[in-house]
């Protein structure tokens, strides 16, 4: 999410008391974090969900850091460096995120061999959506074919994790019986191709999973939910919605761009993406080494080796796919997890930690049996 380095002690250790993954919503403590928001520490579980299968999807467009530093003079070594991101993939013109997610939908689908008239919901989580309305959602289940209620989840970053436990709620309930969730970006139109700080972290891609009814063993063992709008300004767009409708002025000034205070997103998701592991994992009864495999939003490389270090999880339990992609926002988990699961990295039975980060401020982290 940022280049900057987040200075000596950013990530304390958090106090977290033990409670049952139920606990009701009364009488809950909160601890601060960055940005200065009370954030609660609620936590809950839903088991009996299953991903059937999976799918991803990214442009064709390969855009190295030597071509950045080609066209718009980038410092190639220097984003490495600070990002761990050597390439992204952009969409083509003819391209937008509907379409990325068509196509990580037809995989999730032919890899599940079912019958797409049987799906009978779709989530999409993005933040660039092809249009203020219809939905992408809407796009999608009509270029798929599909008859299904649809709808879009604006999280940013953390939108494929919303979309899943919100899918996941349906399928539990057994008022969906086959769910089809998506987490897609275009990032490569949102970002200012000029600007050296947010430019080469973003890509564009999609991924997907299709969501069935499990056994009482599968499922969502913990999952956390949480947003702190007080840092809402850290990462946003400021011209191009109701409260600003965009304008020349804003235009010709680049408000219509992705905007990003890097060092101050940076030292947030660092604390955040700790504390909010070591939560689920404490409310579960969990340590580090019962996890199979950690799938954190694909970020910045020197996030996911921070919070590492800190909880003391084995790099060999990390998944990351970030060098060939960089930040895809909402396609950063659903495509790390049809990599993870094509790479065999992944078996029935094993307990995923999945978490995503990001604007709104949002984040989503959830122990998922496979």
């Amino acid at each position: 999410m940022s280049y900057e380095n987040p200075p000596s002690g950013a990530v304390p250790p958090a106090t977290v008391p033990a409670k049952p993954a139920d606990t009701p919503a009364t009488s809950v403590p909160t601890k601060s974090t960055a940005p200065g928001r009370h954030v609660s520490q609620r936590t809950r579980s839903l088991p009996g969900v299953q991903i059937v299968a999976c799918g991803s999807y990214v442009p064709d467009v390969v855009v190295t850091n030597e071509e950045l530093a080609t066209r718009f003079g980038f410092d190639a070594d220097w984003i490495t460096q600070r990002s761990g991101i050597i390439s992204r993939r952009h969409a083509r013109p003819d391209q937008a995120t509907s379409d990325l997610c068509v196509e990580a939908a037809r995989k999730a689908i032919h890899s599940a061999q079912v019958n797409p008239a049987d799906i009978d919901l779709l989530v999409v989580g993005t933040f660039t959506p092809d249009f203020s309305f219809p939905s992408t959602a809407c796009l999608v289940q009509d270029k798929l074919g599909l008859d299904c209620a649809a709808v879009d989840v604006q999280a940013a970053c953390a939108g494929f994790m919303y979309a899943l436990i919100s899918a996941a709620q349906y399928v539990a309930t057994g008022n969906s019986k086959l769910a089809l969730v998506i987490g897609g970006d275009c990032n490569s139109r949102v970002t200012n191709p000029q600007d050296q700080r947010t430019a080469p972290l973003f890509g564009d891609g999609a991924g997907a999973v299709l969501l069935t009814q499990g056994d009482q063993n599968q499922g969502l063992l913990c999952y956390q939910l949480g947003a702190d709008g007080s840092g809402g300004s850290l990462l946003d767009r400021k011209s191009g919605g109701s409260r600003r409708p965009p304008n020349v002025a804003d235009i010709e000034q680049g408000l219509h761009y992705l905007h990003m205070d890097g060092r101050h997103v940076f030292k947030w998701a660092v604390n955040l993406v700790t504390d909010t592991i070591e939560l689920v994992l404490d409310k579960s009864g969990m340590k580090v080494d019962d996890v199979s495999l950690y799938v954190l939003h694909q970020a910045n490389l020197r996030i996911i080796n921070s919070a590492a270090e800190h909880l003391g999880i084995p790099k060999e339990k990390l998944f990351v796919n970030l060098q060939k992609y960089g930040n895809t926002s909402g396609g950063s988990i659903p495509i790390a997890l049809d990599e993870a699961f094509e790479a065999g990295r992944i078996q029935r039975g094993d307990t995923l930690l999945l978490s995503g980060f990001g604007a709104g401020l949002t984040w989503g982290t959830a122990l998922f049996r496979w």
